[in-house]
């Protein structure tokens, strides 16, 4: 699936030479996430095809004429979509030659060197973790260095995730948006214009039953105990009297399985909740607030006369979506809930054990191995491709080279 990369904007610079050139703000989530310009994409795309080959979408073509304000426009689409289609195979995400160039692209467009510095990760009731990384580490580093301060089983990894939440002074919260593995967090976190931003550690997957994966680890049970009460103090889940009575109860003698076993039962439990819109359903200018989760995206609408109406819409519904400039929380965790799916349908057909024909066995085997490798949900990327030596597209940047 595409990430959410986009390019808005672009600006024209003049050079050391007194020449111009057009520098284009690329924006991952909605956030700006770097500034560059056509040659380092140009010099980029050609270390990617020496890795991926002609696999790789066409790279817009160059212009050895003045540029028109339509020429211009034109490029910065193709760019735009050049961006999202290439970063839609799993392969070149995890891929160093594309890892080492989105890191330095952050760090330089935002002048922040490459040094020690000191995170603080929230957890969901309010602790935070203070960790040393380098401020060139990936998201994913991060998420590594704080399990190990956590004590969290290394094979749980990829059901938590990094998130820039913002606290509101009511007392609130919002999750602004998922950190990407390849993000810098330190970068993220020093650039958004987001008040009160700061990264906090989440668990990431939309299927409440997936908890059960976890019930083993003591430290991940802790981890979704404290997500579960922050939720339910936070009104993003709706616990009935009766239940919300039972869990206090089970709250008070510190019972973390039972508490989360019973959350199982509580409606939205689970969901991820986004901050309230306005929609023109089933009139225009209701006020609603979106909880996805469970494969479907719940819509609580208060309507002009106040009153509130719920709307449910099921994931098998769903055929496509259009993504706007505020909505890319929504599509990140659609695209999660796909991919689970994915990856559950994966599991189920794997373990359908079929008599076939010797001769088209192991034909269907390789179709199933190779469905398994595609949907696979939690995967953590693995250095295998070496770049050659001084292969950068940016080489040293100064301010004069962009």
């Amino acid at each position: 699936m595409k990430t959410h990369f986009c390019i808005p904007v672009s600006q024209q610079r003049p050079d050391a030479l007194g020449s111009r050139y057009v520098l284009y703000s690329v924006y991952l989530d909605g956030l700006l996430f770097c500034r560059v310009r056509y040659s380092q994409l140009h010099r980029w795309n050609e270390q990617l095809r020496r890795v991926f080959g002609n696999c790789l979408p066409p790279f817009p073509p160059k212009f050895y004429l003045a540029m028109t304000t339509s020429m211009a426009d034109e490029r910065r689409d193709q760019l735009e979509q050049y961006l999202q289609n290439v970063t839609s195979d799993p392969h070149v995400l995890r891929s160093d030659v594309f890892v080492e160039f989105v890191k330095l692209a952050q760090l330089n467009t935002f002048n922040i060197p490459t040094e020690k510095a000191f995170l603080d990760v929230f957890l969901p009731n309010g602790r935070s973790i203070n960790v040393e990384i380098l401020t060139s580490a990936t998201a994913e580093r991060v998420l590594e260095v704080v399990s190990y301060k956590l004590r969290l089983s290394r094979e749980l990894l990829g059901y938590f995730g990094l998130f820039l939440i913002r606290f509101h002074k009511e007392g609130g919260l919002s999750v602004v948006k998922k950190l990407a593995e390849f993000e810098l967090p330190y970068v993220s976190l020093r650039s958004s214009e987001v008040e009160n931003c700061k990264v906090g550690l989440r668990k990431w997957y939309m299927d409440p039953a997936l908890d059960s994966m976890l019930m083993h680890c003591g430290v991940a049970v802790e981890l979704l105990y404290m997500q579960a009460v922050q939720d339910i103090e936070k009104e993003w889940i709706k616990p009935t009297q009766a239940q919300r009575q039972e869990l206090e109860a089970l709250q008070r003698e510190n019972n973390q399985t039972k508490f989360l076993q019973l959350c199982q039962e509580v409606q939205h439990y689970g969901y991820v909740r986004l901050d309230p819109c306005l929609c023109d359903h089933p009139e225009p200018g209701c006020r609603a607030v979106l909880s996805i989760g469970n494969d479907e995206i719940n819509c609580s609408v208060t309507l002009p006369d106040h009153q509130t109406r719920d709307v449910t819409f099921q994931l098998s519904r769903v055929k496509c979506w259009q993504v706007t400039f505020l909505a890319f929380l929504l599509s990140s965790c659609l695209k999660k809930m796909i991919s689970e799916k994915m990856a559950k349908l994966a599991a189920e057909s794997s373990e359908m054990e079929i008599e076939v024909p010797e001769k088209s066995k192991s034909k269907k085997d390789h179709v199933r191995q190779s469905k398994q490798k595609q949907c696979s949900s939690f995967l953590s990327r693995k250095s295998k491709i070496k770049r050659a030596e001084g292969d950068c597209a940016f080489g040293t940047i100064k301010e004069e080279d962009l």
